[in-house]
């Protein structure tokens, strides 16, 4: 396995395959914080000790991943170029911390990968395991797994009384963050997701757009996440997180369904002027993309286009982003070379279809 693979593939197999409710959500994923007992955490170590912990990890673990997992991929950040840096962040297989602050940081990907283990990021060790659509149980207990097999390897921070021992004191405990991609479109333009997203929030679930913290809700797609670690199993956290976005589900269908029933022509219209942007633009923003990305999902999920492939938006929302569009040209562009270049890629991706 190379590099080359990881930076060609725009849709990894956890992005493209169907599964439960892969309508409306897209992704579930599961990621564990761990440290190394033996090590300064990351806020206070020095770049020779973060070099030593890579150095463990290397040892210790590249003879292979748990069961069907296979070898995995070493990646290290000193290693890669900006833009190949940039791509990884847009497949969510490494963190924007992770390629920018860690001279010393790497990331062990498997070969379909599902599976992401970050080093030297905010935590010694942060596994990420990614799934298609609603399956925070299996995305879970594959996390587990992992955890397990590189337990066996490496000597993790743990207190009795706390738990597993984190940089960030809000990790503390099971040091598990799990979370759900959804797009929800219907309930944006009815504009119950004003109201929805307070609710959520006071119930520890944090609400974030499609890169996580900071970033922006692009094409209507939403991180749904828990916040607390502490006091709470590993189970408990994804049954309450489960429930929550189950009630999204629902309500999104529901706005869905009543939008059919009293603005059934003008949503069509909205979709297929969606698609015929899409389909012939010659210049085109991320945002407007994003956008008409969502309409055009949202018209073959509710049956307005029949001849287009669903996993559309989960591809083009990666193969447009700038990193993507870049690798594709061999090098840099400027911002007003991307939109063109966008604008055909998505021209020809439609093409396909027909």
């Amino acid at each position: 396995m190379s590099l080359n693979r990881f930076m060609s593939q725009a849709i990894s197999s956890w992005m493209s395959a169907e599964g439960p409710d892969s309508d409306i959500v897209l992704s579930s994923r599961v990621r564990l914080a761990r440290n190394l007992n033996e090590f300064t955490f990351s806020t206070l170590y020095s770049s020779e000790e973060a070099s030593r912990i890579l150095k463990t990890i290397e040892e210790r673990v590249l003879t292979g991943g748990p069961g069907s997992l296979g070898k995995l991929e070493l990646l290290k950040m000193e290693e890669l170029q900006p833009l190949q840096k940039r791509v990884l962040i847009e497949k969510h297989l490494i963190s924007p911390q992770l390629a920018k602050d860690s001279s010393s940081g790497a990331c062990l990907l498997s070969e379909n990968e599902e599976v992401s283990i970050m080093i030297n990021e905010e935590d010694h060790i942060r596994i990420q395991c990614l799934f298609p659509a609603f399956q925070l149980a299996e995305a879970l207990d594959m996390a587990n797994k992992v955890d397990d097999w590189m337990e066996e390897q490496v000597n993790y921070a743990f207190d009795e009384k706390l738990g597993y021992l984190t940089s960030c004191p809000t990790n503390v405990g099971t040091g598990l963050r799990a979370s759900v991609m959804m797009h929800l479109p219907a309930l944006v333009l009815t504009q119950q997701i004003n109201r929805i997203i307070p609710a959520i929030n006071q119930l520890g679930l944090v609400v974030r757009g499609i890169y996580g913290e900071g970033s922006e809700a692009l094409g209507n797609i939403f991180q749904i996440s828990n916040q607390m670690t502490l006091g709470k199993s590993e189970q408990d956290i994804v049954e309450d997180l489960k429930s929550v976005v189950s009630q999204l589900i629902s309500q999104e269908r529901s706005a869905r369904e009543a939008l059919a029933k009293t603005a059934n022509i003008q949503l069509e219209d909205r979709v297929f002027r969606s698609l015929g942007t899409l389909a012939n633009s010659r210049i085109i923003e991320t945002k407007e993309a994003a956008r008409c990305l969502s309409d055009v999902r949202l018209g073959i999920d509710m049956g307005f286009i029949k001849n287009v492939s669903k996993t559309i938006l989960n591809e083009l929302m990666i193969l447009t982003q700038p990193g993507f569009l870049q690798q594709y040209a061999g090098g840099p562009l400027r911002p007003n070379e991307r939109d063109i270049r966008r604008a055909t890629l998505i021209r020809e991706r439609l093409k396909m279809e027909e």
